[in-house]
């Protein structure tokens, strides 16, 4: 083996096509990680130009067909193209059967970080169809199999456990998602947020993500149907999974601009450019995730860091990034026990959603101190810096 260990990292995200938590881990893990190790990142998608990027469109033979299967050819392809590696390491379910393959295929080491789990997830056969099944077998094959799997919160490990029972626990080790809070940092500046149609005048509640599931918007839409008349809430929601829950949300929306005032919601359905994101972000009152599933919620964090406080529900990985009373509000939930996330309480948990929401606007100094305290917290505990040298200790681990 070579002086410098040379790592292949394995994901369908990465710069620029990034929508989701995993392609922002992947940016800033490469780029702290590449001062420690030889990285080289195979991706999905459009020709990068960055050195040591190689991406990998569908092959044109499975145009057509389920978008599960045309995944795995896909990774087929970047299992082949990991070959004088070191280690391999994926990301998601998306890039977990190129992980397992070249991990058979060439004889070393495969480290998964799970950011998600297909189990918990089962509204995804509602996108996928008959490709659940077969993103659900890319990701057991790949975690029973893994020679270590990396967990972005001790929530996340737990759910890894109750999963897939027959993983030796010794192999699960905790890293969490980072942030940069050099690029989110506070931005004082307004061209955006008077641009969009806020009003600094009035508290706001600001949601950032996408229209799926797990990120339990129609509960927040519910929620913000109590929030006081003075309240403007601002949601920066787009790519939805499905017609479905796309047409759930608009009609929710609806309903909801008819119970306010004219400007009392405003609704930004394209991705914003992350600097724009940023300045929404600094001027909020309350930044909530009303989320059913979250392994961590990098989301949290990046408000956080933009002095934002947070009003988040308390499941998954975000309690451990969310200090409860001090960089915001955790929501209690009490969730069914059938991968779902779903409310055993649906009307409670919208009602205490409201609640928290409710008490910081109404008392915006407070807001402002956990925010202060939400910025000190990402940065002491969450510098990417930390987390490429925590990730290297496990590759080692392994060798």
């Amino acid at each position: 083996m070579a002086d410098r260990l040379r790592v292949d990292l394995i994901s369908r995200e990465y710069p620029p096509e990034v929508y989701g938590g995993a392609g922002v881990h992947l940016e800033y893990l490469t780029r702290d990680l590449r001062d420690l190790a030889d990285v080289r990142v195979h991706c999905f998608g459009a020709p990068r130009d960055e050195p040591g990027v190689t991406a990998y469109p569908e092959p044109a033979e499975l145009k057509g067909a389920n978008a599960a299967l045309r995944t795995m050819g896909v990774d087929l392809e970047i299992a082949a193209g990991t070959e004088g590696t070191d280690i391999v390491h994926s990301h998601t379910w998306y890039a977990n059967f190129a992980g397992h393959t070249a991990k058979l295929l060439h004889g070393v080491p495969h480290v998964v970080t799970t950011h998600s789990l297909e189990p918990l997830r089962p509204w995804k056969a509602e996108q996928l169809g008959g490709g659940y099944a077969l993103s659900s077998f890319c990701e057991r094959v790949a975690i029973e199999n893994a020679d270590a799997v990396i967990a972005v919160s001790g929530g996340m490990k737990r759910d890894v456990l109750t999963a897939y029972p027959s993983v030796d626990p010794a192999k699960i080790q905790v890293v969490y998602n980072g942030i940069d809070t050099a690029l989110y940092a506070p931005d004082s500046r307004t061209d955006v947020v008077e641009r969009l149609g806020i009003d600094l005048n009035r508290p706001s509640v600001v949601f950032v993500g996408r229209i799926t599931r797990q990120k339990g918007l129609p509960y927040l839409l519910r929620a913000c149907r109590l929030l006081p008349p003075e309240a403007q809430i601002v949601l920066l929601a787009g790519a939805p999974d499905t017609k479905e829950i796309a047409a759930e949300v608009e009609a929710l929306a609806d309903e909801l601009r008819a119970a306010r005032d004219e400007h009392g919601v405003i609704w930004v359905q394209e991705m914003l450019p992350k600097h724009e994101v940023i300045q929404v972000l600094t001027h909020a009152t309350v930044f909530v995730c009303p989320s059913v599933y979250e392994p961590m919620g990098i989301v949290n964090l990046e408000a956080m860091a933009c002095e934002t406080a947070v009003v988040a529900t308390a499941t998954g990985g975000i309690p451990e990034v969310v200090a409860d009373g001090e960089t915001g509000l955790l929501v209690p939930i009490e969730q069914v026990q059938d991968g779902t996330g779903t409310p055993v309480d649906p009307d409670k948990f919208v009602a205490d959603l409201a609640a928290g929401l409710t008490e910081l606007l109404s008392d915006p100094a407070r807001a402002r101190e956990m925010g202060l305290a939400g910025r000190r917290r990402a940065v002491d505990k969450f510098s990417w810096s930390r987390i490429a040298e925590e990730t290297l200790t496990v590759y080692r681990s392994v060798l």
